[in-house]
């Protein structure tokens, strides 16, 4: 693999630090994204000499990163890269990519911990960042895992695994939240430059990009969480450390998506004020970014432009939520009542529990036109009728063919999304040495608005087991 320094590790320390990986011993594929790595130049086919490098045994220096962050609300001071080394960026491709190992071994900033992954977290991750890209959502990617017999120890004995992961590159808010808490503004003047690598759209005027850099960070960060809400994604711990300055889908934990359709669902059991809801989500995306804003203001020194940045993200999160949820209706004017239609459907499948994702596919594959067999999934029917009258009128004001609006909504409502039981099959499998399912189940995610007949169980109802389940931060 061709790759140099990052633009952050260039910078060296207090930025980052050369840190040695810790090899996985007696290291085996897991998984290997061959369709990725053909996109990145590599072969399609995984190598001992991949197996190698990807397990921590390379002799090419690594980086670790410091930064900060806010967990909960609460600041948390001084954090880091605690499990992850960065390779460098891969060169060769059209895009720059940087390759990180998650789980190599400890660095400077593991806190005490062993700077470890899991199988399961690592098959978590991996099948999420390419569920994510397959939905069409800004998100890092996923190249492989490899795996060991080492045994872990979190809340019980597990087996060692090392995801990689790509991105362009891996600042977080928490980057600027470290140096601004130190009051070096020099290093937030070298940190806005690093990001100017990755992003054309920031000016090389320090004072203008820092500007540009907030305004940019804001309305991504609006525009993806509105992505989220879409698909009835939870992310499960919104930290300002867990924040992409780039406006990806970054560290992938509790996630998980919704199956019934509930406001105010919890992914993750360690969350037990619901901070970080589904329903909370674009509230914690501002609050986000006004730290961010925070960080940043003794480089932009004008409080009345960064509270002018952060005024556009509500206006622009509700564009872009609303644009969605209505494209998911196959609702093409714009119309002032759209959001009044959404809204009360989302109430009405609260109430009846019905199934977020089932539900809009249902719409999909029937007739949008007249009431379609999807009624049966609500038990007051007759709510339901009084909501598709008012959406048929919608419909009408369109004026398009029944034909064109059910490819406009196949475009947009996922049939398959990564649920938490099909992660949990999938790590059952794994741990008893069957890898097949991880390959086969991201190739139904990397086109989940394609019909997939091998596989129609994976879009029915969850088991009740499923239920049961219970994700936390341990990995």
């Amino acid at each position: 693999m061709n790759v140099v320094p990052t633009p952050l590790a260039t910078l060296g320390p207090p930025f980052a630090e050369q840190v040695p990986t810790t090899p996985l011993p007696a290291p085996y594929w897991v998984a290997w994204n061959g369709g990725l790595a053909q996109t990145l130049g590599l072969s399609s086919i995984p190598s001992l000499e991949y197996l190698d490098i990807l397990a921590g045994q390379t002799t090419k220096p690594a980086y670790c990163s410091v930064y900060a962050g806010h967990q909960f609300g609460y600041w948390a001071g001084q954090l880091g890269d605690g499990r992850a080394h960065s390779l460098g960026q891969l060169k060769g491709t059209l895009d720059s990519w940087e390759i990180q190992l998650k789980g190599a071994g400890p660095t400077p900033f593991s806190r005490r911990g062993d700077g470890r992954a899991v199988l399961r977290s690592s098959i978590r991750e991996y099948l999420a960042s390419e569920a994510m890209a397959g939905l069409g959502i800004p998100t890092t990617r996923a190249l492989a895992i490899t795996g060991s017999n080492l045994t872990i120890w979190r809340e019980q004995p597990e087996t060692a695994a090392i995801v990689t992961r790509l991105a362009p590159s891996f600042i977080r808010f928490g980057h600027f939240e470290h140096f601004a808490a130190q009051g070096d503004e020099a290093a937030l003047h070298q940190l806005v430059h690093a990001v100017t690598a990755h992003d054309p759209l920031l000016s090389h005027n320090t004072a203008h990009a820092a500007l540009t850099l907030l305004t940019q960070a804001t309305l991504r960060t609006a525009e993806l969480i509105a992505c989220w809400q879409a698909v009835g994604f939870c992310h499960g711990v919104l930290n300002t450390d867990n924040m992409s300055i780039l406006g990806l889908t970054l560290d992938y934990g509790p996630f998980g998506f919704m199956d019934r359709y509930i406001g105010t669902h919890v992914c993750n059991h360690s969350d037990t004020h619901g901070r970080y809801a589904y329903d909370q989500q674009p509230h914690v995306g501002l609050w986000n970014c006004s730290i961010l804003a925070q960080s940043l203001q003794s480089l932009i020194r004008d409080d009345t432009a960064i509270e002018g940045i952060l005024s556009q993200y509500g206006p622009h999160y509700r564009k872009a939520w609303l644009q969605r949820f209505s494209a998911k209706l196959g609702l093409m004017s714009e119309n002032s009542d759209n959001a009044s239609l959404i809204l009360s459907l989302l109430t009405l499948m609260e109430r009846e529990k019905v199934d977020f994702t089932r539900f809009f596919r249902a719409l999909s594959s029937d007739d949008p036109r007249s009431t379609p067999p999807l009624e049966k999934l609500f038990k007051s029917s007759g709510d339901f009728v009084a909501w598709w009258a008012i959406y048929e009128q919608r419909l009408e004001q369109d004026n398009t063919s029944v034909d064109e609006c059910r490819q406009r909504l196949l475009q947009v409502n996922p049939k398959y999304v990564l649920r938490n039981h099909l992660a949990e099959l999938t790590i059952r499998s794994a741990r008893q040495g069957d890898f097949t399912m991880i390959d086969t189940l991201k190739q139904v995610l990397d086109s989940p608005y394609e019909e997939h007949p091998d596989h129609e169980e994976w879009a029915a109802d969850p088991p009740p087991w499923s239920q049961q389940l219970s994700i936390s931060c341990s990995s």
